[in-house]
């Protein structure tokens, strides 16, 4: 059992856009002594670690042992990797998402961290967005969902897949509120402007009966992050950019007047949040607690699973057409 310390170790590893603001926010944190952090690129290292007034170093090999607890922000493919060799010392991880790209390597990563007594956090953003966390008391057995995450195009993260870069996101919220097994899947989706696809919608169908219709995309010409919840009685609206829920209920008061007659209109707006701070701050009450994360990595690999099989057959769907 690892004790609780008045301040908690840590350092991130992989410096770049996601990874900068880790050791910016964990700096500032009263519980929390930013021990370093780590990056290939020197200079990038020195600049955010200069920033910081920490150590820095090229290898991620080089905090082991210094820390409790460590963010792991590098590309993609190292996060088994990197994450492996914290588990196996003892440090607890919160890996930015996708947990890892297979699910072999999550398997591995879980059953090092259920073995050890480790914690793994899995950096799935959305889920401290004021607006999601105000829907744990709303959500009640979803019957239809439609969500869409539409970008501008920017160069980062077109090494991955849009499913992997924006849609698991919404795949994640949404096993997180239906809470059922995932029962068919139907993807489609196509490269435009990069080597992967850039946009993509799945069909999601669930052992309660639930459809999810989930489109994500990075060649828009705006920015929007929406999603619809139809329930029993109930329809929810959720807008993760403007924080602001639409709750439109059934009466049974009889009532004709109102904007929909027989419906009660609720609207919630919520100030200016930090997602990620709350995400951080999450992170680090679960290690000094010795309680499961948020975002554990069971979850993870749950989100991963559904991304890859919606990968699958938009890469089988995509290689009949060109094959005709």
């Amino acid at each position: 059992m690892k004790r609780e310390k008045d301040k908690l170790r840590v350092g991130v590893v992989g410096v770049g856009y996601l990874g900068k603001f880790h050791a910016e926010k964990y700096a500032r944190m009263a519980d929390v002594e930013l021990v370093g952090v780590a990056d290939t690129d020197r200079s990038r290292a020195e600049e955010i670690g200069g920033r910081m007034g920490v150590p820095v170093f090229t290898s991620h090999h080089d905090l082991i042992g210094k820390v409790d607890a460590v963010s792991v922000a590098v590309p993609t493919p190292n996060h088994f990797e990197v994450s492996r060799d914290f588990l196996l010392n003892d440090a607890d991880v919160l890996i930015e998402k996708p947990i890892t790209t297979t699910l072999k390597e999550a398997d591995e990563l879980i059953d090092i961290a259920d073995s050890r007594g480790n914690i793994i956090q899995v950096g799935q953003l959305e889920r401290f967005n004021p607006a999601v966390m105000a829907l744990k008391g709303v959500i009640d057995r979803p019957m239809f969902i439609e969500s869409h995450r539409l970008a501008i195009f920017k160069n980062r993260c077109t090494d991955v897949s849009v499913v992997l870069d924006l849609m698991i996101h919404d795949i994640d919220i949404i096993l997180n509120f239906v809470k059922a097994e995932v029962t068919q899947i139907h993807a489609a989706g196509i490269p435009a402007v990069s080597d992967h696809v850039d946009i993509a919608n799945a069909r999601l169908q669930f052992a309660t009966g639930c459809v999810a219709n989930v489109t994500a995309s990075r060649i828009s010409m705006k920015n929007e992050r929406k999603i619809r919840l139809f329930q029993k009685d109930t329809y929810i609206s959720v807008d993760f950019a403007s924080r602001e829920i639409t709750i439109v209920r059934k009466t049974d008061n009889g009532e004709v007047g109102g904007l929909i007659p027989g419906m009660d209109i609720e609207q919630l707006c919520f100030t200016q949040g930090d997602a990620l701070e709350e995400e951080l701050k999450s992170f680090v009450q679960s290690v000094k607690r010795r309680q499961p994360s948020a975002v554990t990595g069971a979850m993870g690999r749950d989100a991963l699973r559904v991304a890859l099989i919606v990968m699958e057959q938009i890469r089988d769907a995509n290689h009949r057409f060109l094959s005709q």
